[in-house]
Parts: structure tokens; C-alpha cells; sequence
């Protein structure tokens, strides 16, 4: 089928292109994915998904670079759920470090020791091969924001499943009813979907991805 018979499909794919929308799985798996797949396969099937850190950084590289063609947004749209939602979770599973800490691990900004909160460590991998373990994320952007230089990976635990996952990948719940040992927490999420959840569930305020959230607000969670 060509791409002009799904154009009335897509009247709804007009507000809010920049941010992650908010349809329904249906919708998606019936229509969105099916014509973001066809543009993919015609058009840019040696695109690299996992280059982009979030769904709005590939949409607005679609959007500026055209490298897939000049798409009209409805269609831009429909490729960047696709190979956000469809072709990234379809590459092989990476493999995290394990995220157990021993008695003496301590936390290097609030000296907490970790291992008495082993879900909420979060940790910072250096090029040079050194580690830093935190007893959640909210500790670890404050360290993270004033020691950059050399990271190689940074890694959490996806608040459901407890398993370790690249934290800047992740989505990020602030607000609600759920503390870490330190109090307000960024609780983190593998997918936009979990962190949905979470959000309605635990009465969270709002929904960030790693490269959004910023040193005002991870000092209002101290708050």
C-alpha cells in the first residue's frame, strides 16, 4: 500500500511532535508502527537508533536532517515511534554490570552506606576504569553535574524489575509517594510506558528523561 492511503489515518499525529505522545498501545501496534515501518524500510533502513539518548532527539533529527526524506510531520512522526518503540527494543539485549555494593561502599556525597538500600544504588563508570556507587540517582546527579569529564557509563535500577539499566537511557518519575533513603527521589524507568504507570500509581508531578533534568531540579528534591 503507498504511503498517500494511510494519510487519513494520521489526522491525530499533529500536536505535541516533539514530545513522546500519548496514544494508545492500539493505535500504535494498528496503525502508527505498520506506516512508520513501510518509511523505515523504504527510506532510511540503515538509520542508527542507537545514537539518540531520547525519542525527542530523534524526532527532531528526522525532522531537521530529512536524511529519510521530506516527510510531512504526521509521517515524520509515525518513523520516530517506530524505530523508538519497535526497532531499538528489537537489538540485542545489552548486558549491565551488577550493581551489588559491599559493607564498605559508601556513598561519596552523603557518605550513606550503600548496602543497606541495594535497590536504589545508582552507579558512575569512569574511562580510567573507576567506579562510584550512590544511594540513588538524586545523589548521583549532584555528583554527575560537577564531574562530567570522563564518564564512560552510567548506570540505575529500573524501579519495577530492579534491574540495572543505562541510566542515561532512562526516564525518570519525580514527585509522588515513593522516597529513596535520601527522601524525594528520580525513580527511574527502562520505558516511557513504566514510567506512566508509576506516575498515575504513586501520584508523581512529572515524567524526565536524563537529558532534561537539571541541577534546579535536583536541588528542589532536597527540599
Amino acid at each position: 500500500m503507498s504511503l498517500s492511503k494511510f494519510a487519513s489515518l494520521f489526522f491525530i499525529l499533529i500536536a505535541n511532535l516533539f514530545a513522546y505522545p500519548d496514544y494508545s498501545d492500539a493505535l500504535k501496534s494498528k496503525k502508527i508502527y505498520p506506516m512508520g515501518k513501510k518509511i523505515f524500510q523504504k527510506r532510511c533502513s540503515k538509520l542508527n537508533t542507537g545514537i539518540f539518548k531520547s525519542y525527542e532527539a530523534l524526532l527532531t533529527f528526522i525532522k531537521e536532517t530529512k536524511e529519510c526524506g521530506d516527510l510531512k510531520s504526521s509521517y515524520q512522526e509515525a518513523l520516530a515511534l517506530y524505530l523508538w518503540d519497535v526497532q531499538r527494543e528489537a537489538k540485542v539485549e545489552r548486558r549491565y554490570p551488577d550493581l551489588n555494593v559491599s559493607q564498605k561502599e559508601k556513598c561519596p556525597v552523603c557518605g550513606m552506606f550503600l548496602y543497606k538500600y541495594p535497590r536504589w544504588v545508582s552507579m558512575i563508570e569512569y574511562q580510567d576504569g573507576k567506579k562510584l556507587y550512590f544511594d540513588g540517582m538524586k545523589d548521583l546527579f549532584t555528583y554527575y553535574f560537577k564531574h562530567k569529564e570522563g564518564i564512560r557509563n552510567i548506570y540505575t535500577r529500573a524501579y519495577y524489575t530492579q534491574e540495572p539499566i543505562d541510566a542515561q537511557d532512562a526516564d525518570y518519575v519525580i514527585g509522588g509517594d515513593v522516597y529513596g533513603p535520601m527522601g524525594h527521589e528520580l525513580i527511574g524507568f527502562q520505558n516511557r510506558k513504566n514510567a506512566k504507570q508509576f506516575l498515575l500509581d504513586h501520584r508523581g508531578r512529572a515524567i524526565i528523561h536524563f537529558d532534561n533534568v537539571t541541577t534546579a531540579m535536583v536541588h528542589k528534591l532536597y527540599e
